[in-house]
């Protein structure tokens, strides 16, 4: 008997880190999630996930920089609005712990990434009487497979901005 699940955007986030001139990290988050999933703790090989992401929300504490991740250098958000995510696989390989196989598309350009998930958590019910579970999901992508090659050369030799990316994934889901 699978359940279906839909992303509480007011308590998701997706977070990504990468290098900045090659010596620290700049995070950014995005806070527009929405999607699905559709669980079957009996089969876990038949659950899916879908997702997307709004670009629009993307926040990293610099308006500035934030415009320039939004431009047609990065983003490009105005020609492509979503980030979006669809499983094909999901592997259960403990207990709370899952890879979840899909399909990732950013800027146009889809290619398949893994996702190692912790949870979900046990359900739980808030004040309101729905029933509620959460996730935790990390992955690495190089950010130029997804067409996103803007960079600059640093007079001290290397680039401004590192090719991988971490992501990381906060997700609470409401009970359909």
């Amino acid at each position: 008997m699978s359940t279906t699940w839909k992303i509480d955007p007011a308590h998701s986030s997706a977070e990504f880190k990468v290098k900045h001139m090659m010596i620290s990290n700049v995070k950014g988050t995005f806070s527009g999630l929405s999607g699905t999933l559709v669980e079957d703790p009996a089969n876990p090989a038949s659950d899916t996930v879908e997702a997307v992401i709004d670009i629009a929300t993307i926040s990293t504490g610099d308006a500035q920089r934030d415009g320039h991740l939004k431009s047609a250098d990065f983003f490009d958000a105005e020609t492509y609005p979503q980030i979006t995510f669809k499983s094909t696989s999901v592997v259960k390989k403990d207990e709370g712990a899952y890879e979840v196989t899909g399909d990732l598309t950013i800027h146009g350009m889809t290619k398949p990434v893994t996702l190692e998930v912790e949870g979900p958590s046990a359900p739980g019910k808030d004040p309101w009487g729905n029933t509620r579970i959460g996730l935790s999901a990390t992955t690495k992508v190089n950010r130029k497979d997804f067409g996103l090659t803007w960079n600059s050369a640093l007079e001290t030799g290397g680039v401004l901005v590192g090719e991988e990316v971490k992501i990381t994934l906060e997700v609470q889901f409401i009970k359909s």
